[in-house]
């Protein structure tokens, strides 16, 4: 789960670790409210999506007047912001970030994350920060140091040091990037976060260390555990679809193909994505329905996938394994007629009682074709998305 950079930024400050002032508004007159309160003779007007690379693409405002203020604020609000991480749909502003600007002398880049490879946080950071980190990494990924974090003795003294050192810090500098260090461990530890992000962390004039920005994603599994990160959701920035998806207990993201895929398990899920690639088609979904299958749960994710107009087919492959094939299919067809889908059905049904399965399909008069296996299914349902 994502959350918005001003609700990061206060997590922050839970945690001791230095953000600039500012305040989140809805209105442009709230703006030129807050930019007056904080003082100052310039101000930064920062637009409020789950996604980078804003300020590339005019999400981020630099004013120099009360009157800016207001103005860059009636601009963006209630506008779509499209950057390379939101997709050509973009997301919508309709929240800022009013801030006060600071004098910086370096950007800096520190993040904190989960590495798979050694099964441990990874501190990330780069004297080389700002916009352009991505080109950094890509062209020079000497410019970045990794520090790995050892789970049983925690995050160490000498390793803020090293970190510091990477960086270009001294003296008092060393000791506010150890502070700064360990707060951004504990908030990841305690709210159960899977990547920590400031891009770009400031040195000031005056050389203090700043997280001018701030990206924080969450365990979605986690959840549970903590409501009161579960309540920063913003679902308006996320597929309004895999948000429904959620609401019957379905793991479901969109994808840009014609034949829609519905798959019980996950990882069966992907064999079936993957093969139907290799047989030509694009699927237009993952969607795991898990292993408790009913009625309303394939009623729900045929509304899901047939809710995509550019949907030609659907593919349904379903392994029994507790939950017997029959049942399934028995669910399968009340969907379909409940749903009254009207695009071609391939469902390919394996495991127990998978035969009475297929041949209650295979008599049902519905518009389904029951295939043998899952190659013989992604070949059909490849086929019937081309129109043959």
């Amino acid at each position: 789960m994502n959350i918005h950079e001003y609700q990061a930024k206060q997590l922050f400050k839970d945690y001791q670790i230095p953000v600039p002032e500012g305040k989140q508004v809805t209105k442009p007159e709230q703006a030129e409210l807050v930019a007056r309160a904080l003082g100052g003779e310039g101000w930064v007007v920062k637009a409020q999506v789950h996604a980078g690379g804003r300020g590339k693409v005019g999400g981020v405002k630099l004013a120099n007047s009360l009157r800016e203020v207001k103005e860059f604020s009636a601009n963006l609000l209630g506008q779509w912001l499209v950057t390379q991480q939101t997709g050509a749909e973009g997301l919508p502003i309709n929240s800022l970030l009013i801030e006060k600007i600071y004098p910086i002398k370096r950007e800096l880049y520190l993040s904190l994350v989960v590495d798979r490879s050694s099964q441990r946080l990874m501190f990330i950071a780069s004297a080389a920060g700002g916009m352009d980190i991505e080109t950094v990494a890509h062209d020079t990924p000497e410019r970045i140091i990794s520090v790995p974090i050892h789970p049983a003795a925690g995050l160490q003294g000498y390793q803020c040091r090293k970190v510091g050192f990477a960086l270009g810090l001294k003296g008092g500098q060393l000791r506010e990037l150890e502070k700064l260090m360990g707060g951004l461990y504990q908030l990841f530890l305690a709210k159960d976060a899977s990547q920590i992000e400031i891009n770009p962390l400031i040195e000031t004039d005056s050389g203090e260390l700043l997280a001018l920005d701030a990206k924080i994603n969450f365990d979605d599994n986690a959840l549970a555990l903590h409501p009161d990160i579960a309540a920063l959701q913003d679902p308006e920035q996320e597929d309004p679809k895999e948000n429904e998806a959620q609401q019957f207990g379905l793991n479901y993201i969109t994808l840009s193909g014609n034949i829609g895929c519905m798959v019980n398990g996950a990882g069966l899920a992907m064999a079936t994505m993957d093969l139907v690639k290799l047989k030509g088609g694009f699927p237009a979904n993952f969607l795991d329905v898990g292993g408790g299958t009913t009625v309303e749960k394939v009623s729900e994710a045929f509304k899901l996938i047939l809710s995509d107009p550019e949907v030609k087919a659907v593919l349904v492959n379903i392994f029994g394994g507790i939950v017997q094939c029959d049942v399934i299919a028995q669910g399968i067809l009340a969907a379909v007629e409940q749903v009254h889908v009207t695009v071609p059905v391939v469902v390919r049904l394996e495991g127990t009682h998978a035969e009475q399965g297929r041949e209650l399909l295979a008599k049902s008069g519905v518009n389904i074709v029951a295939a043998d296996d899952l190659e013989h299914a992604a070949e059909q349902v490849v086929a019937l998305a081309k129109g043959r």
